[in-house]
């Protein structure tokens, strides 16, 4: 018997795929790990404890996909970039490994996982990953990495189905976009 899987506010906000990959990605969570995320969800506003209880998930939970995103997602919103981008390479890495997938994204083929499909969730978690690298290495001035992973991504997603060329226009234009 398969266990109930209760959706998060947020997930439940999610149509059914989104639901799924949340599920997924959220499978084996402990529950300690998962009672600091919550706490670090509620008390996002006051920056030093949301941090802590983050870490404390990590500590819980450390190279869980749950626990990443949300350290990923604290770290971007609160334009904390340089620390979004280090969450973001372990993201990469644990991607890499969960996809059975060479550890340097660049050696990656689009023959090594079926990131075509969205049914797909740990193809598409690599997909992810890989933007939310390439927009950061851009955002941080690096932009001959992020076009090289523009580019992966590209490879991988041909009919691009994640918006990648969006990013490769803010880099054809000289790395400026709307909000630069």
């Amino acid at each position: 018997m398969t266990p109930a899987v209760h959706a998060t506010p947020f997930e439940a906000t999610l149509p059914h795929e989104g639901r799924l990959a949340a599920a997924v990605l959220g499978a084996g969570l402990p529950g300690e790990a998962e009672e600091h995320l919550r706490a670090a969800g509620r008390s996002y506003h006051r920056d030093h404890v949301a941090e802590w209880h983050l870490r404390q998930a990590q500590a819980a939970a450390p190279d869980h996909a749950a626990v990443l995103i949300g350290l990923y997602r604290f770290y971007f919103y609160k334009n904390r970039l340089p620390e979004a981008l280090e969450i973001a390479r372990q993201c990469l890495r644990k991607a890499a490994a969960d996809n059975c997938l060479a550890a340097d994204w660049r050696a990656v083929g689009p023959r090594d996982a079926d990131f075509g499909s969205y049914e797909a969730v740990l193809p598409r978690f690599f997909l992810f990953t890989l933007k939310g690298y390439a927009y950061l290495q851009m955002r941080l001035g690096d932009l001959e990495e992020g076009r090289a992973a523009v580019m992966k991504l590209l490879e991988l997603d041909p009919m691009d189905h994640l918006g990648v060329r969006v990013l490769e226009g803010i880099l054809d234009r000289g790395g400026t976009g709307d909000d630069d």
